[in-house]
């Protein structure tokens, strides 16, 4: 068993944490300055476009797509990428244009585009001209169990007609979202699984209205692209922006979703990495009763806690990237949904107890922890909340112990 990172993957991390020292970290409060001075909370700010062009030049673009059209990595080289991406996950991953909902909008069009498809709306995304929005969930339905999604899509001649209402729709608010990819019914009365398909459509399509942002704690997100509620009214398109086939829209949401799990947890181990950080220097720098905060026990087991954790984390993660390599999503189906389950949590316990330990300067604006806790918080929902991934993993568990005929 070989745990060291392979050449390739090493070069490429050096690179990355140049970039990281050199631009990323710099560019955070210019980054924090140039928010509080635009006209729109949803619209991007100068800096992040200056470090596009400086990760492209370097050669650090596209990282998360493995083939011809990306960076040509596997999940096991991209996973080591990504964590470093997460110690600043505002900037890093945009920068890299690794940024979701872009990166599972890419894989989509890759995997189920066709040729003018592609050409149309996967190579701006791939050179980072636009963003796109991934339009799923919906207000008025239990949205983890996607059979529910009741959007129709019903074909006109040579048109489909969309009607419904989605909400939390991520990369809408962004001013350069250009695509929508959305899920809804286009045969009521098929199998359960069939009776979804995806279809593009254009932003500026008539009768696609984007109503409001969408909050998350509080936050905009919208540097990000931020989330939106979104109504279709007898929008109509092409019969040919259709993905693949009818009824193909719950296959190729399981298929976008699998490599985004895996993504936001390759992230959320970085976020990790730069709260318990923040949490050692902010408790050797400070003092109560006569003595470093660090040194009382109830801290030291936080830290010691922590690495703990993030250890476990990572080896889960990598295996888990390891598989999906070797054997697919579908053979890696089990550990997919264990980091999903595992990571957000324990990365949510960290980030709290960084938070714990720099007292009320946690919860404000003055350090990034508040907003690290919200990523961390909103993954546990994000793609399948815990208690639906558990059941799924229960149930596969079960299987190879119920006798003949059990139910």
């Amino acid at each position: 068993m070989e745990f060291a990172y392979d050449a390739k993957t090493e070069e490429l991390r050096e690179r990355l944490l140049s970039f990281m020292d050199e631009h990323v970290y710099p560019a955070e409060p210019v980054f924090e300055e140039q928010l509080a001075e635009r006209d729109s909370e949803w619209t991007s700010v100068p800096i992040v476009e200056e470090l596009k062009a400086e990760a492209r030049r370097r050669g650090l673009w596209n990282f998360f797509l493995p083939g011809e059209h990306g960076g040509g990595l596997t999940n096991l080289q991209y996973a080591p990428l990504a964590e470093i991406t997460g110690h600043s996950p505002r900037l890093a991953p945009t920068a890299l244009n690794c940024a979701a909902p872009d990166t599972g909008n890419m894989e989509v069009l890759t995997m189920f585009g066709n040729e003018q498809q592609r050409k149309q709306w996967l190579q701006p995304l791939l050179d980072g001209e636009i963003r796109s929005a991934f339009a799923m969930t919906e207000p008025d339905v239990a949205s983890s169990d996607a059979r529910n999604i009741s959007t129709r899509i019903e074909r006109d001649g040579d048109e489909y007609v969309i009607n419904g209402r989605k909400w939390f729709i991520s990369g809408a608010m962004n001013p350069n979202c250009q695509i929508f990819i959305v899920m809804g019914k286009t045969d009521p009365d098929a199998a359960p699984h069939r009776q979804q398909s995806m279809i593009l459509v254009p932003r500026d399509t008539p009768g696609l209205v984007v109503k409001r942002g969408m909050k998350v704690f509080g936050y905009s997100d919208g540097d990000h692209g931020g989330h939106a509620e979104v109504v279709f009214e007898n929008v109509r398109v092409p019969a040919e922006n259709l993905l693949a086939e009818e009824g193909s829209g719950f296959a190729i949401a399981q298929a976008r979703l699998g490599p985004g799990r895996i993504h936001h947890c390759m992230r959320l181990i970085g976020m990790a990495e730069r709260a318990l950080k923040l949490m050692c220097e902010r408790t050797l720098s400070r003092s109560t009763f006569g003595k470093p905060i660090a040194e009382q026990g109830v801290v030291q087991d936080w830290i010691a806690e922590s690495r703990v954790r993030i250890e476990q984390l990572r080896l889960l993660v990598l295996k888990t990237a390891w598989l999906m390599d070797t054997v697919g999503n579908q053979g890696a189906h089990t550990e997919i949904q264990s980091i999903k389950i595992t990571t957000p949590a324990s990365v949510e316990w960290i980030i709290d107890k960084a938070i714990q330990a720099h007292g009320a300067g946690g919860v404000s604006q003055d350090f990034p922890l508040a907003e690290l806790w919200m990523s961390a918080r909103m993954l546990r929902l994000a793609d399948g909340p815990d208690e639906v991934h558990k059941r799924s993993l229960a149930h596969r568990e079960l299987k190879q112990y119920r006798t003949e005929g059990a139910k």
